[in-house]
């Protein structure tokens, strides 16, 4: 991550993304990206939440009969059209916190999530990013997550930005990650992030080829299942914000959580 990543989406410079009516099956879920969730000195990147406000967060969506989950069990209830008043939660690359503060106030709610995780450096830092040093999940800590109903999924095996990659280095990132994510926790993987949120057609293509069911960007200009459009959580997300959020999804996508 740097500085001049789109981690945050900024809506001015960017255009809105367009579906594609043959894979959105109507309105876009709703999917809340986060990264971690600990107390902090310095956040550079915007990517940490304290767990104070991520236990209001979930409080207010709870509060409103909404109920968070992982990327795959919203996207099944969409097929059996029971998604209403289910939204996804899913926090990219893995850091350790995810086990020591994340799971257990999820637990607390009743809630799932998805977890997106870095294959090769599990049990490292986020040695990609140019912000402080934060431990990532190791193998047996994501094994705790999928035990308690997590879904683990993968953001690569380096974090490195997918457009920048060619075709065979792509491929390798998209099926070595999903393989290596597998064989830790022992089912399979079907869900992808795109690192930085890089994203155009090669790209969700690829994912498409190398057997991931669906795929999370943050906004990418022709949303698809395998092109997930997300919306960012911060420290400054209070209740009005989070209702604005909510609204200003609903309203692109027409129709309601």
């Amino acid at each position: 991550m740097t500085p001049q990543s789109p981690l945050i989406p900024r809506p001015v410079a960017e255009p809105e993304p367009v579906p594609e009516p043959a894979e959105s099956g109507g309105p876009m879920p709703y999917v809340l990206m986060y990264h971690s969730v600990d107390f902090y000195d310095a956040d550079p990147h915007l990517v940490t939440v304290s767990p104070p406000r991520f236990e209001r967060q979930l409080r207010w969506l709870a509060a409103r009969g909404l109920r968070g989950v992982a990327v795959r069990e919203l996207l099944a209830a969409r097929r059996t059209g029971s998604a209403r008043g289910l939204v996804g939660l899913t926090f990219d690359d893995g850091y350790a916190d995810f086990a020591t503060r994340v799971l257990p106030a999820l637990v607390r709610f009743g809630f799932t999530a998805t977890v997106f995780a870095v294959s090769d450096r599990l049990g490292g830092d986020n040695a990609w990013d140019t912000g402080p040093r934060k431990k990532l999940l190791t193998p047996a800590q994501l094994r705790v997550a999928h035990d308690h109903g997590m879904e683990v999924a993968s953001h690569g095996r380096r974090h490195v930005s997918s457009t920048g990659l060619a075709d065979a280095d792509l491929a390798d990132e998209l099926t070595a990650s999903r393989a290596a994510l597998a064989d830790v926790v022992g089912a399979p993987v079907t869900g992808f992030a795109y690192p930085y949120g890089h994203v155009g057609e090669r790209e969700a293509d690829a994912v498409r080829a190398a057997g991931y069911d669906y795929a999370c960007a943050i906004r990418p200009r022709a949303a698809s299942r395998h092109a997930l459009p997300r919306t960012y959580v911060g420290e400054r997300d209070g209740r009005l914000r989070l209702h604005a959020k909510l609204r200003r999804h609903e309203l692109r996508w027409r129709g309601r959580v």
